[in-house]
């Protein structure tokens, strides 16, 4: 194992490579090597090297750099959003490689907030269940991580359920602590997908919401604070998975989460330039096309409703962030009662508390 790279080594190799960055001590440049390793999460392509890895970057570097980055504002970041933050708090993964967990819950939780159009809506996803439940199924274990695809099928096929379902410890479990009505607390999605492009990166973040971003760790990254992150010295840690959550083109840079705690980076985000680190290229990045809701929606005001000639096929559009919802199908006593109260409450303007079912309005009460 390499040895541990000092943070006045960092620092001197960012003044000779002329980068602007700033490294320090951080809550990952004080852990020993073995430790920092352990806060990754993402296996590396089979055999590469350090040396390889960085001509990698050097063509990245250069083939972004010719891209023309256009379809999308300037600059854009989900925690200012005209004033408004949608992303949820930075959170620490410890000793484990779940950062894929991590990194995926994040872009669900925010992109929930998105859907909703509220950047209060109070979600904490369980990546104890992701990673200890659904990965643990595959596998894959807190030494050998995970893959965003994989975590977003499960997100997709079974759910995944609220944080207080299965708290969050760092180590290797055999997901016994999972609550036993989680289903009935999973969020799904509808699906997700990669892009073709960066300008197509660029457009997703700034209109629908984040996205995963999976990238190269050298050992320099543990010691960075703020500025732009471009690799400049030490040897290839492994792969790490987060979420990125905006971009900037005036410095040339994605925004992203960490789930490194607040004590490492700036307040546990960080800054790192277009084409670094292959984190346009590998293994992504991914979104969440949509989100399949399940809970109670209150207060909520009837704007519309729509039905074609088909049996059991109509829908609601309810005010306050929601859309529409399509009324349950299967039965026609229970479809009949549900949209006659809609339309009832449209009609005299009062306020509803719908209950959904990934997405489809099960209950009505007419307040």
């Amino acid at each position: 194992m390499a040895e541990k790279l000092s943070v006045a080594a960092v620092q001197a190799a960012i003044r000779q490579a002329g980068e602007s960055w700033q490294a320090g001590n951080t809550s990952m440049s004080e852990l020993p090597r073995e430790a920092q390793l352990k806060r990754l999460g993402v296996e590396l392509p089979t055999g590469l090297t350090t040396e390889e890895a960085e001509l990698q970057i050097r063509a990245s570097r250069a083939a972004v750099r010719a891209t023309q980055l256009v379809g999308a504002p300037a600059a854009f970041d989900w925690r200012n959003v005209n004033g408004q933050n949608f992303v949820t708090g930075v959170k620490d993964q410890g000793g484990c490689g779940s950062c894929v967990a991590f990194g995926t819950a994040a872009v669900v939780e925010t992109t929930l907030r998105a859907q909703r159009g509220d950047p209060n809506l109070a979600i904490d996803l369980s990546e104890a269940q992701l990673f200890y439940c659904h990965a643990r199924s595959q596998g894959r274990n807190c030494g050998n991580g995970w893959f965003p695809d994989q975590a977003f099928e499960f997100f997709k096929n079974q759910g995944v359920a609220d944080e207080a379902c299965y708290p969050y410890t760092s180590g290797d479990q055999d997901c016994s602590n999972l609550c036993s009505d989680w289903q009935n607390r999973a969020i799904k999605i509808t699906g997700y997908h990669s892009f073709g492009s960066v300008a197509d990166i660029k457009e997703w973040l700034s209109t629908r919401g984040p996205v995963t971003g999976c990238f190269y760790v050298f050992d320099d990254f543990f010691s960075y604070r703020s500025g732009v992150y471009r690799h400049v010295t030490g040897e290839l840690a492994g792969g790490h998975c987060v979420v990125i959550i905006g971009y900037d083109d005036a410095e040339s840079c994605w925004i992203c989460k960490n789930s490194w705690g607040e004590g490492w980076g700036d307040n546990g985000f960080f800054r790192i330039g277009y084409g670094e680190c292959e984190i346009e290229t590998w293994l992504g990045p991914l979104a969440v096309d949509g989100i399949l809701e399940t809970g109670w929606l209150s207060n909520k005001t009837v704007a519309g409703l729509w039905t074609i000639n088909e049996d059991r096929n109509a829908w609601v559009y309810l005010n306050e962030g929601v859309g529409w919802r399509r009324i349950a199908f299967d039965n026609d006593n229970i479809f009949v009662d549900q949209l006659t109260q809609l339309a009832t409450a449209k009609a005299a303007n009062r306020p509803v508390s719908v209950y959904q079912n990934n997405g489809v309005i099960t209950q009505v009460y007419v307040l």
